[in-house]
């Protein structure tokens, strides 16, 4: 049996005051600005390691795929294993949070350009008069 990886914690699980206290900021901002839940921040890649023994294939060859997801968190980079049976859900809610942010900020981005135009056809309505 293989032994559980960092990622294989059920994180609606996780108990004590700071959860407690994560839990509800996560709630109140899910609530106010209508955020999908499970959503990632970060990347994955794959790197390959040797194992070290001798009669292994690895020996002759490229190593086994190790998986990482990397992201940053209070500031600091980290970098977490991700277990093969955790690989998919993990690209895919990454994947998921990745155009979560692109669409907030093309919503911002359409927001700042619709003031700008408003602003240039004030200003050609201003020069006409």
């Amino acid at each position: 049996m293989k032994k559980p990886g960092k990622l294989m914690v059920d994180w609606t699980q996780v108990k004590g005051a700071e959860a407690s206290r994560l839990r509800q900021r996560k709630h109140a901002l899910m609530q106010r600005f209508k955020i999908p839940d499970g959503l990632l921040p970060g990347t994955i890649c794959v790197s390959h390691r040797k194992c070290g023994n001798p009669n292994c294939r690895c020996a002759s060859g490229e190593g086994h795929e190790s998986w990482s997801w990397t992201f940053m968190l209070d500031g600091k980079k980290r970098v977490e294993h991700v277990p093969a049976e955790k690989l998919e859900e993990i690209r895919r809610r990454i994947e998921e949070g990745r155009e979560f942010q692109d669409a907030v900020r093309d919503v911002l981005a359409a927001n700042a350009q619709l003031i700008v135009v408003g602003r240039q056809q004030l200003r050609a309505q201003m020069k006409k008069r």
